[in-house]
């Protein structure tokens, strides 16, 4: 049996964490452990539980049931202590529009007590980092999505945090914008910056995520590294086929001897399987002529897909 880590040693430690909103239940009985130096990820759709569950974290929501301990205290208790711990980057950018880049950071710092010398170095420090140097006398406002999202991001390390949280750290930005962040993030996990993120970018939770969990109507469905959730739940290559719109495809027996599963969408068939190139040739030798075809590595949008499934959640 798998041991149990121990509140001590993890930044984060729940155990049946619940998050009750009168009748509604947001976070049903979840457990989980984050550790020293890991970006660990919540990944689900809309409405899985992940913002409640980042609120709890960030000592602003009160917990309904279960336990919780962040950074060895308990948040209903050691609120403000916890708090002038983390670092929070919320989903919207909250700066203030009227004073300039680095006065956003200076006046932040000052918030949580740095002295007004060691504020205003922080914030050159920190704008450095985020690549905003030039734009330290600017207003805000002007500010591209992008750049205002690693200010936010810079912002919240002004008090040097134990942990990190980021919720949806890149909705919204551009993909140049999204990998500058990304880079950002990387490197402070290098410097040994403990993280905790929401997101429902597959591909970012990959990039970014040491070990993750899928959430989906308040519970965890899986848990592991990117590469465990993919071989776990997954298979090496997914081969996409299409076909005319008005071919009549019969798909019975297909899976057998090419692929574990198969899965019908409007517009295309996906077959997953351990070799693509294999696959493909047995759909020529039953007789389909796809459109087109095309053989990938699994992702872990395959895997949440699964596990999550295709229906849009509002």
């Amino acid at each position: 049996m798998e041991a149990v880590q121990t509140p001590s040693r993890s930044l984060i430690h729940a155990r049946g964490l619940v998050k009750r909103f009168g009748s509604f239940t947001a976070v049903d009985g979840i457990d989980f452990d984050v550790e020293p130096g890991e970006a660990f990820g919540f990944l689900g759709p809309n409405g899985a539980g992940k913002t409640s569950t980042m609120r709890m974290i960030g000592c602003v929501s009160p917990v309904s049931g279960g336990s919780l301990r962040v950074l060895g205290m308990d948040p209903a208790v050691d609120g403000a202590r916890i708090r002038a711990r983390l670092g929070v980057v919320p989903q919207a950018d909250t700066l203030d529009l009227e004073i300039s880049v680095e006065d956003n950071l200076f006046i932040y710092g000052r918030f949580f007590g740095l002295s007004r010398a060691r504020a205003r170095q922080r914030a050159r420090e920190l704008l450095e980092f985020v690549q905003l140097t030039d734009r330290a006398r600017d207003d805000v406002e002007p500010l591209s999505g992008g750049m205002k999202r690693r200010l936010v991001i810079a912002r919240g390390l002004v008090n040097e945090p134990d942990l990190l949280l980021l919720d949806e750290p890149t909705t919204g930005l551009d993909p140049q914008a999204r990998h500058l962040v990304w880079d950002r993030l990387y490197r402070l996990k290098q410097r040994g910056v403990s993280q905790v993120l929401t997101t429902h970018y597959m591909d970012e939770a990959e990039q970014l995520c040491d070990r993750l969990v899928v959430m989906d109507k308040g519970r965890i469905v899986a848990a592991g590294s990117p590469r465990e959730l993919i071989d776990r739940y997954s298979t090496r290559e997914v081969l996409e086929l299409r076909f005319p719109a008005d071919a009549r495809i019969s798909l019975d027996g297909l899976p057998d001897g090419l692929a574990e599963r198969v899965e019908v969408l409007p517009d295309r068939v996906l077959l997953y399987t351990a070799d693509g190139e294999a696959a493909i040739a047995g759909v020529h030798q039953r007789g389909l002529v796809p459109v087109s075809s095309l053989i990938r590595r699994s992702t872990l949008e395959d895997v949440f897909l699964r596990l999550t499934g295709r229906s849009l959640v509002d």
